[in-house]
């Protein structure tokens, strides 16, 4: 029996409230529920608009997002608190607290598409699942009706995954370019910080069709060539960790490239580039290996547990200690 295409996904469509990551959202999450673990509970904070700058709506799509990227978990006591990765990531003198660095966007990115539970199926399907470039919005949104209808699922309505798709395409889509704005403003960067990744573009029609007159989404099936290694190196790892029980030994570059929610699937790049990047990683840090198997495949070997390699490969990157609690 195969496996559904929402299988690694939560059966929720458009809890963002319509808003993609904004720009310094992660951290202030991070550091409201440092403060207080009820931060985002209204009836134990009915301030958190002041506290977090932002309304309402805005403050369940902060809440959503940290946890969607795995930083922020119930609290033992009650409430939310920082995750080991958000701790690792945000505090003070965590990895990159400002997301400065573009890695930074490339490791949220695969940990948003590779979660247990993935919180954003639409994201998934389109990014995770399958090869295609190229889709209308009515295509897109059919295509994700359909594979939570064959998941199981309650069927998402029109409606719902069109405010599901809108919020994918500002996430990482540039705005289309027009005479009064042919380029992105200071508030587009801050708002969409994702979109410097270049996975995804829109476009009009190229053919008319008078059922769906929607802008046509592309996605970039190789923009992960400009990711750099230690975000492609940890990806690997990570996913190697996950798919063979966290032994030592190795994985097939073209299982890295091509398997559902694999690197290359949702780092958007191919065996060629997965190659050349984790064989660039490997002389630079020495933690693993790529080599030619008998059997003429290209293999990433390691002779410590993945996950482990993986956090070492970032403390590198960062240039601090990872410590135990490193993701």
């Amino acid at each position: 029996m195969s496996r559904s295409p929402l299988a690694d996904c939560a059966p929720a469509f458009g809890q963002h409230h319509g808003y993609p990551p904004r720009f310094g959202w992660l951290l202030k999450a991070h550091n409201a529920l440092q403060a207080d673990p009820f931060a985002f509970q209204p009836r134990r904070r009915t301030d958190a608009t002041v506290t977090f700058g932002v309304g309402s709506s805005m403050v369940g799509a902060i809440k959503f997002w940290a946890h969607a990227f795995g930083l922020i978990a119930p609290a033992a006591g009650g409430g939310l608190e920082p995750t080991a990765r958000g701790h690792w990531l945000l505090d003070e003198d965590g990895a990159d607290p400002y997301l400065e660095d573009q890695a930074s966007y490339w490791i949220l990115h695969w940990w948003l598409l590779s979660a247990e539970r993935c919180a954003v199926p639409t994201w998934y399907y389109l990014f995770a699942q399958g090869g295609r470039c190229r889709f209308t919005r009515a295509e897109l949104r059919a295509l994700v009706q359909r594979a939570a209808k064959d998941s199981g699922w309650r069927v998402p309505a029109d409606n719902t995954l069109a405010r599901d798709i809108a919020c994918l395409v500002t996430m990482y889509a540039p705005a289309v370019a027009s005479p009064d704005q042919p380029r992105a403003t200071i508030e587009d960067v801050l708002a969409s910080p994702f979109r410097d990744l270049g996975v995804l573009s829109t476009a009009p029609q190229t053919t008319f069709n008078r059922h769906d007159r929607s802008h046509e989404l592309f996605v970039h099936r190789t923009a992960g060539r400009s990711a750099p290694d230690a975000a492609v190196a940890y990806a690997c790892l990570s996913y190697a960790a996950l798919a063979d029980g966290g032994r030592p030994g190795g994985v097939s570059l073209p299982r890295l490239a091509t398997g559902t929610a694999s690197p290359g699937r949702i780092l958007l790049t191919d065996t060629g580039f997965l190659r050349k990047s984790l064989t660039r990683a490997a002389r630079r840090w020495g933690l693993f290996d790529v080599v030619e198997s008998s059997a003429g495949e290209d293999m990433l070997t390691y002779t410590e547990p993945p996950s482990a390699l993986a956090s070492r490969v970032l403390a590198a990157h960062y240039q601090r200690n990872s410590g135990p609690d490193a993701p």
